[in-house]
């Protein structure tokens, strides 16, 4: 007499034993891209929790919601946008460190012809702009655009390597705001101006919305395009790219010019900020920490795959470890060893010979 039929017997299929699912899950989890960077930001913020009192507090006033957490992302939002140009440049095996200069000059442009001349209104005295508001955004953005453009020309068409390239921007662009402010910091006195940097909306900073479209914006780009497949195909090996038909100088030349525009949202944004165009201090070292957001992001220097979710995760790292510092009393300049510390161990985690060792060892 049979015995009772087993699930394959009976015409079911068998099922994996129920530890697998887990395990598999589990896998999954430890090899997507953004863990590193998404626990590096949450050890960071666990320690702050520890060490800063009243660190996740949030209140409102007047309507706004105001605490550390929004002090840092709205800090964050110039770092966030030109971590997002960066990450397409990166991809296709590229650098800008041209950005700091960009900022400057843009936001140089944008202080300039709105400065603010004062009038009296109905007895009371009002500040005007020198030209209307949306037009001087618009030079300032079309400044941006053009450094874009010349850093796309060089590498794209002359062929000149991109760090030797955006070099030649970096001093000259800073030199050209410097010249166009004497070397002299140009204040704003227009209201309507501060908005960008410093006003609300929704009882967020205004400046979160305009990174919020920016990433949008370049998310469904990337990824409802063949915009993306593109960018990676450059990136992994240009020369086959080309060979398969891509336009590989002028997606060079896009790239550039989005990063410059990234930038030049950037330069407003911290002119909007501080109500003043410092030529000399603007955006200093910017480049560097877009680079860095980039790499903790999870986009490899290499060239390829690139994460803009991880290129903001990174940003938002880079601003709470600043943040941390200055709450702390810490001098600033241990904020440069930090960054210097971070970038050793990032730019060794991704070199051949350091993940050759780490896969020996754990096969052994």
């Amino acid at each position: 007499m049979s015995g009772p039929l087993t699930p394959a017997a009976a015409g079911t299929p068998a099922r994996a034993p129920a530890d697998r699912l887990p395990a598999g899950i589990v896998a999954r989890l430890l090899a997507h891209p953004l863990l590193r960077p998404l626990a590096a930001l949450a050890a960071l913020l666990l320690f702050d929790l520890v060490a800063i009192p009243g660190f996740f507090n949030l209140e409102i006033k007047d309507g706004h919601l105001y605490g550390s957490l929004i002090d840092i992302a709205n800090r964050a939002a110039p770092l966030m946008l030109a971590a997002l140009g960066m990450t397409l440049v990166i991809a296709t095996r590229g650098i800008d460190i041209s950005v700091g200069a960009v900022v400057a000059l843009s936001g140089t442009v944008a202080a300039m012809l709105i400065g603010g001349t004062m009038e009296m209104h109905n007895g009371q005295p009002h500040y005007v702009s020198n030209i209307p508001m949306a037009w001087a955004l618009c030079a300032a953005l079309g400044a941006a655009l053009l450094c874009g453009a010349w850093n796309g020309l060089l590498v794209a068409t002359v062929g000149l390597q991109p760090i030797v390239a955006t070099l030649i921007l970096m001093v000259a662009g800073r030199g050209l705001a410097q010249l166009l402010t004497d070397g002299q910091i140009v204040t704003v006195y227009y209201q309507p101006f501060f908005f960008l940097g410093s006003g609300y909306l929704f009882g967020l900073p205004f400046s979160l919305t305009i990174v919020a479209v920016v990433f949008a914006a370049t998310l469904v780009l990337m990824r409802k395009t063949a915009l993306g497949l593109f960018i990676q195909a450059v990136g992994i090996n240009p020369v086959a790219a080309r060979l398969a038909g891509i336009k590989t100088a002028a997606l060079i030349f896009f790239v550039y010019v989005f990063c410059s525009a990234c930038a030049g949202l950037s330069g407003m944004l911290i002119a909007s900020n501080i109500k003043s165009a410092d030529a000399n201090n603007a955006g200093l070292m910017l480049e560097l920490d877009a680079i860095l957001a980039v790499t903790l992001g999870g986009t490899s220097l290499a060239g390829g795959k690139f994460s803009l979710v991880g290129s903001m995760i990174g940003a938002l790292i880079i601003q709470t470890l600043t943040y941390t510092i200055y709450s702390l009393g810490v001098p600033p300049e241990v904020n440069m060893v930090v960054k210097a510390v971070v970038v050793f161990l990032v730019c060794i985690s991704q070199s051949p010979e350091f993940k050759k060792i780490f896969t020996r060892r754990r096969a052994a």
